[in-house]
């Protein structure tokens, strides 16, 4: 994933570029206040020439459109996220209100979603996640309760 430049749309500041970070949703460059003040490499050698450092000495490289992109920083619980694979392990992308974050997949004796028809999960505001590993989404049946529970949970396949 590329990173952001300034004044670009975002939604974490891991998506922006070295420098600058997430601000209601547009990269801006961070503060002087943030930075560190003190920068050793410029206690180095200077140019004999124009008295000005080299990017060499400083350690700085030019960074070319393929030296650009950044790890990409996954989300942790309650992130925003436009797909799963924005969220950390055992975690998934799920719709809550008219935004998606990051929330956790689904344990065993935990309350799950059955699908009843594909695409139904649309009309969701307070999306789930699946059920992990090793699990399926089925009716809870409990003595207590009537045999035509609607009560799903994640249980051993």
């Amino acid at each position: 994933m590329i990173c952001r430049r300034k004044k670009k749309r975002c939604h974490r500041d891991g998506m922006c570029c070295p420098g600058n970070r997430c601000n209601n949703g547009i990269c801006i460059p961070e503060t002087e206040s943030i930075l560190t003040p003190h920068i050793p490499a410029l206690e180095g050698p200077r140019n004999k020439k124009n008295g000005l450092y080299s990017s060499k000495d400083l350690g700085w490289q030019n960074l070319g459109r393929s030296q650009s992109k950044l790890s990409h920083i996954k989300g942790h619980e309650g992130d925003p996220c436009l797909r799963s694979s924005d969220c950390i392990d055992g975690y998934c992308c799920a719709r809550h209100f008219w935004t998606k974050i990051c929330k956790p997949v689904l344990h065993q004796g935990e309350v799950c979603t059955k699908q009843r028809k594909k695409g139904s999960h649309g009309l969701e505001i307070f999306q789930r996640c699946d059920c992990a590993k090793g699990l399926s989404c089925k009716v809870w049946k409990d003595a207590t309760y009537s045999s035509k529970s609607r009560l799903h949970v994640c249980q051993k396949i």
